[in-house]
């Protein structure tokens, strides 16, 4: 009899989110991206696909598959090559600076902006889920700390040991902190190409002492945002690299074993509540809401600038603490269905599940701006200072905007968000296989991280709708 009131609670919730993205409809997806069936068809067909994941997962998933998935050699690489990644992510950090400090102070013409804004920001979260963990080829810091001399592949030139109890939390300040530069900060500044060659040269140079203080693994696995934020989508990817030798692996199986630290679970919130705040801020309940927040911020006595990106900054928080919070709920849920385990170990327990959620909304929200905007990159390798320079005869190039169809953006966006969150699920699913013994009791206590899962794939799909309505 409880079993099937907690499912009927479970379809109760379910159904609710089924209806939230038919409403979303309403907001303009057919208009902004003209599509040849309606939006709502797309909504509730996602939501369908991700009921009928999580059954085919019960009935066919019966043990673990990712936990102990094993990684089959596929080929080494000479240490040269490492090397000359090392270069590479040198020279592009010192065309990045330079650019940025001695370029013209124009956001169009400088190679520094579109570099850090699409290509880092965007396109090598993309490369680290396809290709593995390619920025630690190419970290600058890295390489310029191991050039120093100073610290030991074991990172054996560490004068301090890092604090276990900081975890990933100074990645996830700088995270936000990256966010907050993106979203919040008066837009003529945080696009003015000096402002990031100054940020970049300041970030560079506490990365560098942090290795030399801590050691380089022990410090890009805890403060260092990028490194940590690349690798954790790398684990995603089906290729990882070990000791300069390549392996294949099983898709997700690479989250499926990732240890959770202190902050593990507020640096993928982060993640994904920052991108979704970037996605809100550009919608119809946004224009509503931050005038508002503007005038309470004047009317403390704070000028039009620093209430806007107060504003702003409020807007960021809620969106981040939204997502734990609904994250949270899915837990307290399963803690409902057995109390086997507190909720605090199935907070930690389930974070890694959230990761392919994280990717797919960053990947949605950006995949238009990734192939439209890097293109500029095609032109200003020519011209990085912006002086009128033709290094390599493609200057004159133009962004081609027809290269994709707005049809075609919304078909991918979709996609993208439907499989992130079945990825979600099958994790969630096999580590419930894991830690309940009785696969009618794991089953159960995943009725809740599907709710979550709707939630969120309801939530991705109202972001897209609700973008330039």
């Amino acid at each position: 009899m409880g079993r099937r009131r907690s499912s009927a609670a479970i379809a109760w919730a379910v159904l609710a989110w089924l209806a939230f993205p038919a409403s979303a409809s309403a907001h303009g997806i057919v208009g902004k991206a003209d599509l040849p069936i309606p939006a709502w068809l797309f909504s509730w067909t996602a939501v369908v696909v991700l009921i009928v994941s999580f059954v085919a997962l019960s009935t066919l998933w019966t043990t673990p598959r990712l936990q102990g998935a094993r990684a089959r050699r596929l080929f080494a690489v000479r240490p040269r090559f490492e090397l000359i990644g090392n270069a590479i992510g040198l020279g592009l950090f010192v065309l990045v600076v330079y650019s940025g400090l001695a370029g013209a102070q124009v956001p169009s013409a400088n190679f520094c902006v579109p570099f850090i804004y699409v290509i880092f920001w965007v396109g090598l979260p993309v490369a680290s889920v396809l290709f593995g963990d390619v920025f630690q080829i190419f970290n600058p810091w890295r390489s310029a700390a191991r050039l120093l001399g100073l610290v030991t592949r074991r990172g054996g030139g560490a004068r301090w040991k890092y604090p276990s109890r900081l975890g990933v939390w100074p990645a996830v300040a700088v995270l936000i902190g990256f966010g907050w530069l993106e979203l919040v900060y008066v837009p003529a500044d945080r696009e003015r190409p000096s402002t990031l060659g100054w940020l970049s040269i300041g970030y560079f140079v506490v990365m560098v002492l942090g290795i030399l203080a801590f050691g380089v693994e022990d410090w890009e696995a805890g403060a260092d945002g990028f490194s940590v934020y690349f690798n954790l989508l790398s684990r995603l990817a089906a290729l990882t690299w070990r000791d300069g030798v390549a392996y294949l692996r099983a898709p997700l199986s690479g989250l499926a074993k990732l240890e959770p630290r202190p902050g593990t679970v507020g640096l993928i919130c982060a993640i994904i509540g920052t991108t979704t705040f970037d996605g809100a801020s550009n919608g119809a309940y946004w224009r509503d809401v931050e005038p508002s927040l503007d005038s309470m911020w004047q009317s403390l006595g704070f000028g039009q600038t620093p209430a806007g990106e107060l504003a702003y900054s409020v807007g960021l928080a809620f969106f981040i603490v939204l997502i734990a919070a609904i994250y949270h709920v899915g837990v307290r849920g399963m803690h409902g269905v057995s109390s086997r385990y507190g909720t605090a170990e199935l907070t930690r327990t389930f974070a890694h599940t959230l990761a392919p959620i994280g990717f797919a909304y960053v990947f949605a929200h950006y995949f238009s701006y990734l192939i439209w905007q890097s293109q500029e990159i095609g032109y200003l390798v020519s011209d990085p200072l912006g002086n009128g320079a033709n290094l390599f005869g493609t200057a004159g190039a133009q962004i081609d905007y027809g290269i994709v169809s707005f049809a075609a953006i919304w078909y991918v966006q979709v996609a993208t968000l439907v499989a992130g969150h079945v990825g979600g699920l099958a994790l969630a699913h096999d580590r419930a296989l894991v830690l309940y013994s009785d696969v009618d009791e794991a089953t159960r206590s995943q009725y809740w991280m599907l709710a979550v899962m709707v939630a969120f794939t309801s939530f991705g799909l109202w972001l897209l709708s609700a973008v330039g309505t």
